[in-house]
């Protein structure tokens, strides 16, 4: 994978039997914002996958959230630890704090790259610190 701060192929997980394979191994870690499951690789980089659904509002909102999480992964490569795979979704606890789609549209709206960014470098020095 190339090195910097570019977002090739290489660094996502894209089909259902990769999510599959991280969700198999059960090893997570959640705030009130987000859930981070992981799961060794055999790579020498990280590679993401976002699991966003419909009940974090509509296809914009939804977006939104992707391109977040992506450009926190992507901005912080170099302080995740490499050799893992991390499938990133919102936490049911945030979830529960919004009233339907208008509520989750809003509550995106207001989101901050900053939040989703320490949200998910937390969760994943956490969730590796547990592996180690």
């Amino acid at each position: 994978m190339t090195e910097g701060y570019s977002f090739p192929k290489a660094g996502r997980l894209l089909a259902n039997g990769q999510f599959r394979f991280v969700y198999a191994r059960r090893l997570s870690a959640s705030d009130e914002l987000l859930v981070v499951y992981t799961r060794e690789n055999g790579y020498d980089y990280p590679r993401l996958g976002i699991s966003i659904g419909r009940r974090c509002g509509n296809a914009v909102a939804r977006n939104r959230l992707k391109r977040l999480l992506r450009e926190a992964f992507r901005q912080n490569k170099h302080d995740i630890a490499p050799g893992f795979d991390y499938v990133v979704s919102m936490s049911n606890q945030w979830l529960k704090g919004i009233a339907g789609t208008e509520g989750a549209k809003a509550a995106v709206k207001i989101m901050k790259f900053e939040q989703i960014r320490d949200s998910f470098l937390n969760l994943a020095a956490r969730i590796t610190a547990k592996r180690s």
